[in-house]
């Protein structure tokens, strides 16, 4: 196993249900499989990430397609980035798994391993409960809980990260994936809530270590009934600033047309200087 100690980063070993590190930390892994590596004083509050009904929410939202062409779009991606022979993928802020278990296939195929992680307790949970082809961990991801130059390719679909964290996991010559709303995404759901829509700016990150080689946009209409727009609703920030009027409404519709804007971009990792280059 390749995970670190969270408290002491030193490598974490198994023995029996649990991980364990020489200094004597312990991290029990949960009967769902999953492995909870967020202590308590590295929580912003007491249940950080996704609530029960938002993961609820996304998990219906998801399983009815509706973001199924960005799925295929990246795990394509994978399949012409990843090499022949792939030691690890990891999925940076995993939800509920959805992406996660579609990444695992291509990574399986060529004899890796796929973690995914989340600062949510309870979409980890349900996350290791629904698909154990792949590793989950409740962790942050300002604080990796991953050895060195661990992963061939690193996916963070709407995910913060410690740009240092990623250059330090992903090997040299690896891949990062990186997938933000773009300028128009979910549009008319934010004009039913904002009394002045701002639009999404894009193409601003810069990763120290990587070099940015593609951006892929990737924009279509959904058609959605109104309980997928309340769905869709309630999985989103906006769920926080919309009214309770705007649920009703959302739910009263037959039909709901709604934009995505994706914006897809593709980094690789630096190779790391030769030993002369270093002199």
């Amino acid at each position: 196993m390749s995970f670190i100690c969270p408290l002491c980063h030193t490598p974490l070993l198994t023995q029996d249900k649990s991980y364990r590190c020489a200094n004597g930390h312990q991290f029990d892994r949960a009967k769902e499989g999953y492995v909870n590596l967020l202590p308590v004083q590295h929580k912003r509050s007491r249940d950080p990430g996704d609530s029960s009904e938002m993961m609820q929410a996304r998990r219906a939202f998801l399983n009815a397609g509706h973001y199924q062409p960005l799925r295929d779009r990246l795990v394509g991606l994978l399949e012409a980035k990843l090499p022949d022979a792939v030691t690890a993928l990891l999925d940076i802020g995993c939800g509920e798994g959805y992406y996660t278990a579609a990444f695992a296939v291509p990574v399986a195929q060529r004899g890796g391993e796929s973690f995914g992680l989340d600062v949510s307790k309870v979409a980890v949970r349900s996350a290791a409960k629904r698909y154990p082809e792949a590793m989950f961990c409740v962790a942050s991801s300002q604080r990796l809980p991953f050895v060195d130059a661990m992963f061939d390719a690193v996916v963070r679909i709407y995910a913060p990260c410690n740009p240092q964290e990623l250059a330090r996991v992903v090997k040299p010559g690896g891949w990062v994936v990186t997938a933000a709303p773009g300028p128009r995404h979910l549009v008319q759901l934010k004009e039913m809530i904002y009394d002045r829509v701002k639009l999404h700016e894009t193409g601003r990150e810069q990763l120290e270590g990587f070099t940015l080689r593609e951006t892929i946009p990737l924009a279509y209409e959904m058609t959605l009934t109104g309980e997928e727009a309340v769905a869709l609703l309630q999985m989103t920030p906006f769920a926080w600033r919309a009214r309770p009027e705007v649920r009703e409404a959302l739910a009263a519709r037959a039909n709901f047309a709604c934009e995505t804007d994706f914006y897809i971009s593709v980094w690789q990792r630096d190779q790391a200087p030769s030993a002369l280059q270093s002199i």
